[in-house]
Parts: structure tokens; C-alpha cells; sequence
């Protein structure tokens, strides 16, 4: 929080972990991603360890640029992430919440991007995800003025899904969770795999697909398939539909 919550490789590398369990984890349906602190959600990579040579330093001078992994690892992950920020979201933190399913903001939230500013950018999902998100024109804005908004200006774009006062801020985002964990985990996890199957090209129709073979696995014309084969005899499939 000393650094308005500005990432690491170690501090990216430890988020990493902490998303692969509960991406296993059976009694985990919906990911609550925060910052420590009401004054930072997180402030992007921290300046004083970036390096020379494409990345930012880790604890043996090992440069790294791990938060492009944490990207995609929340966008692929089954189950809902829920970006809760209170105080500065700003370059590569900015990135972290626009890439978790929905954002709930604390009324001092602050958003923007920092890149050109101090000679970075992110023109993949940075850039992409923006654009599709608050139109073109306004991510364009966001990037090339490198100017801040509060929560009320971003709930208004559209970057945000609701903005709450501060002191609400937990309850608020607790009651979505409660809410989102009323519904289908399994009809949860391929709507969430279509939404980022067209922005994640080839990679995200195999992970919709995916979803979807594994339905087929739990049905009863997919398990004759396999029950035929272990008991060594022709697959009966005629007492299935041919649906329209």
C-alpha cells in the first residue's frame, strides 16, 4: 500500500498462485480481485524496478513482464472475477480491473492510463478490451491525454458497473458475489468463455469449445460413445434425436 499498491514479478507471480487455487478450488464460485487499503486498487508496475531490458526486475535481476500471464489467466479462469476498487486504478492496475468480468467502485475510485506518460503501453487488451468497453474514441482519450477520471466519469463511460461510497464498498461487492452464486456454475462458466471468445481469437473459441465438450462429456449421447468403446461393442447413437 506504501506504493499506492504498484506491482512486482513477485507480486504478479504470488496473484498467479492465488488464482490457480481458487480456479481448483470446489467451494470458490466467485473471485473478489482488490488492493490493500482504501487509497489504491493498484497503481500498474512498479517504475523503480523496471528495467532496460523489457520487463521489470524480480529478485535476481530476472526482468519480466508475468502481468500479461495474469491477464489472460483471469479471462480464462471458469468462474466470475469481481474487480472491488477503492482509490487509484491507474496504468497497468487500470488494465487489471478492465480485464475481470465486472468492476464495483468506491465513490474516491480514480482511473486512467500512465503509459505514454512514462514510456510504456499496453496495446493488447489495453488497448483492445478499451476500446470495445467505452467505444474507440474514448479509449483513444484515455490513452493519448493520459488523463485521470473519478468514479461517477467512469461509471458514466461505461468502464464501471456500479459506484458505491466507500464505507459500502465490501457489502456492496459481497452481495453480488451472493447473488452471482444463486445462478448455473456451469451456465456461468461458458457465457463468460463467449464473451471473450471473439476477443481472445482462436485461443478463446477453444476455450468456449472446451465448455462445450465437456457438456457434451456429461450427456447421455457422449457417455454411450464411451461406454461402446470400454465394453467393446458398436455405439447405439439412433435413440438420440437428430434435433432441428
Amino acid at each position: 500500500p506504501q506504493v499506492r499498491n504498484a506491482f512486482r514479478p513477485r507480486t504478479v507471480r504470488e496473484l498467479i498462485e492465488a488464482f490457480h487455487h481458487a480456479h481448483h478450488a470446489p467451494d470458490i464460485g466467485v473471485i473478489v480481485l482488490t488492493g490493500e487499503g482504501d487509497k489504491a486498487f493498484c497503481s500498474g508496475g512498479d517504475q523503480k524496478v523496471r528495467g532496460s531490458e523489457g520487463g521489470y526486475r524480480d529478485e535476481e535481476g530476472v526482468q519480466h513482464l508475468n502481468v500479461l500471464d495474469l491477464q489472460m489467466q483471469i479471462r480464462r479462469l471458469p468462474k466470475p472475477v469481481i474487480a472491488m476498487v477503492a482509490g487509484y486504478a491507474i496504468g497497468g492496475g487500470h488494465v487489471l480491473h478492465l480485464v475481470c468480468d465486472l468492476t464495483i467502485a468506491a465513490d474516491n475510485a480514480r482511473f486512467g492510463q500512465t503509459g505514454p506518460r512514462v514510456g510504456s503501453f499496453d496495446a493488447g487488451l489495453g488497448a483492445g478490451l478499451m476500446a470495445r468497453t467505452v467505444g474507440l474514441k474514448k479509449a483513444k482519450e484515455i490513452w493519448l491525454l493520459c488523463r485521470q477520471y473519478d468514479a461517477a466519469e467512469a461509471l458514466e463511460m461505461g468502464l464501471v458497473n456500479a459506484v458505491v461510497p466507500l464505507v459500502e464498498l465490501e457489502e456492496e461487492t459481497l452481495r453480488w458475489c451472493r447473488q452471482i452464486l444463486r445462478h448455473s456454475p456451469t451456465a456461468l462458466r461458458v457465457i463468460k468463455a463467449g464473451f471473450n471468445a471473439d476477443t481472445d481469437g482462436l485461443a478463446g473459441i477453444q476455450e468456449l469449445a472446451g465448455n462445450a465438450t465437456a457438456l457434451f462429456y456429461m450427456s447421455g449421447e457422449g457417455q454411450e460413445g464411451r461406454d461402446a468403446f470400454l465394453e467393446k461393442r458398436e455405439p447405439d447413437f439412433s435413440k438420440f434425436p437428430r434435433r432441428p
